[in-house]
């Protein structure tokens, strides 16, 4: 089913509960977040929060620790098709995003384009996936798309220590502090004419992935993942 960024915004009331009633305060029993950089967060207006991906916990935890904005990911559709995250998706408020298969990459990327247009702080994982080995892999170009056309900050933040409590193939988290860091925010001007264009887009997603791994230690895989 198609859906669009105005259909998945999400309920700011079911947010806060899932923030400080219901999700939030077990999340930070368990998984003691420490947390670095939030001065790097712009208190208001559109921005994109770009981080690296290694276990279901991270879009969990990461707003989790982002005082009094609400952060918006970009989620793919084949998640949102599936009836009881559908459910929690629409309720928590996500930007429906297709493949670059099947969507080109400007159509990819229009929810997020218009949400940080509106002022949103925007989230996303820029690997697109979990990492399957803990290394860092390359940046789908989603990331720099938005950030070039609307001329918003992005935000590197690192997630250290997820993929431990959470491993790919548990079947439970297991209680462990995590450290989660925002760097300093990247500024990425228009690019000039088609082919410069692509190579700008190209250059910036290089820089946000070197701007997370400056703050994970990831070693890289990059030469063995998927372009974007």
């Amino acid at each position: 089913m198609e859906e669009r960024y105005s259909d998945m915004a999400g309920s700011a009331v079911f947010w806060l509960a899932l923030k400080f009633v219901i999700l939030g305060p077990l999340l930070r029993l368990m998984f003691r977040p420490r947390v670095s950089g939030l001065e790097n967060i712009p208190p208001s207006g559109g921005a994109i929060l770009a981080a690296n991906h290694v276990s279901f916990l991270d879009p969990l935890l990461l707003p989790l620790v982002v005082p009094r904005r609400r952060v918006l990911f970009l989620t793919k559709v084949k998640y949102i098709d599936k009836p009881f995250l559908r459910w929690f998706l629409r309720g928590a408020g996500v930007i429906p995003v297709e493949t670059a298969r099947a969507a080109g990459p400007g159509e990819a990327v229009a929810g997020g384009v218009q949400a940080v247009r509106e002022g949103k702080l925007v989230g996303i994982f820029p690997e697109g996936t979990r990492s399957p080995d803990g290394r860092l892999h390359r940046g789908k170009t989603g990331v720099a798309r938005i950030a070039i056309e609307t001329g918003v900050p992005v935000i590197p933040a690192g997630i250290v220590g997820t993929d431990l409590a959470f491993p790919r193939g548990a079947r439970l988290p297991r209680p462990r502090s995590v450290q989660i860091t925002f760097g300093p925010p990247l500024k990425f001007g228009p690019p000039d004419g088609t082919a410069g264009g692509l190579a700008a887009i190209r250059g910036a997603t290089e820089q946000v992935m070197a701007a997370i791994q400056a703050i994970t230690g990831q070693q890289s895989a990059v030469g063995r993942s998927n372009p974007g």
